[in-house]
């Protein structure tokens, strides 16, 4: 065991701990697969990060992701928190304003140049929902055929079962107690706020892998949603998404389409350090 420098931050909210926790071990070296999923059980967070040194030489770290129950190969909150983590202690960039990540997917580029640090999101593989897990999820929480616009499966590492409604109200209105992982696998539902409002959409995921009912905010289900609505020519070049409002939070995700030879869609918050300090493991 050795004393190993530690930070706790709060990711996509800039009203302090309205956002998404997030643990992070900054030197991540050394320890074994099982010491990291029980230290992520232990801060029983969303989720639970540790920086390694990178394998992939043009990476500027490497980072694992586990819950409170497996490990991930990739999310949102955790890709923006560990970045700020990494930077806050020290880390600089072989890029001047861009911080490259490796994590299972692959590498992942996070902008710093924009208002908000921002990470592209990773491609987006876009298949019908099967019948029957549609038919599952709408018993479970209710839902009117009437009220269902759009539905997909959105796999970006994580597997999303993406259903779209037609207002925020109807978003907000779901209980997510009808749902558990892992019976249900992981369901983002999105809709619409009126026109006006100061965010495009409402955001919810229910049934995390961490054992919640509901994750807070969660940047890489947001970061496939964005992906499915490009695809659909239905993502403006500025967007936000809200989260979190059920339970008390006050998660913004920013999204912003970039055009080029080849588009870019970038996924940002806020992000703020909470606590730092040294944890012994």
């Amino acid at each position: 065991m050795k004393s190993r420098r530690f930070i706790q931050c709060d990711v996509f909210s800039r009203i302090s701990t309205k956002g998404n926790a997030l643990a992070v071990v900054v030197d991540g070296e050394g320890l074994s697969d099982e010491q990291m999923h029980d230290f992520a059980k232990w801060t029983n967070l969303a989720e639970t990060t540790f920086l390694l040194p990178p394998s992939d030489e043009r990476a500027d770290y490497k980072v694992r992701i586990f819950t409170p129950t497996r490990e991930m190969p990739f999310a949102g909150h955790p890709t923006l928190g560990s970045c700020a983590a990494w930077l806050h202690t020290g880390g600089q960039p072989k890029e001047v304003g861009l911080v490259r990540q490796e994590c299972v997917i692959g590498l992942v580029d996070i902008d710093l140049s924009l208002s908000e640090p921002a990470f592209v999101a990773p491609p987006t593989a876009v298949r019908p929902m099967q019948a029957a897990n549609l038919a599952a999820i709408s018993e479970a929480l209710q839902l009117d055929a009437d009220s269902i616009v759009r539905t997909a499966e959105l796999d970006n590492g994580p597997v999303w079962q993406a259903i779209e409604l037609q207002s925020a109200e109807q978003v907000l209105a779901v209980e997510s107690a009808a749902v558990r992982w892992p019976d249900f696998k992981a369901i983002g539902l999105f809709g619409s706020r009126q026109a006006g409002d100061e965010c495009d959409y409402e955001v919810r995921m229910l049934a995390p892998s961490s054992g919640m009912s509901e994750d807070p905010i969660t940047g890489s289900l947001n970061s496939a949603l964005a992906c499915w609505l490009h695809q659909q020519d239905r993502l403006q070049e500025q967007q936000v998404m809200a989260q979190g409002t059920v339970i008390g939070r006050h998660g913004r995700v920013h999204i912003g389409l970039q055009q080029g030879d080849e588009a870019r869609i970038l996924i940002g918050g806020h992000t703020e350090i909470l606590i730092q300090g040294h944890v012994v493991i």
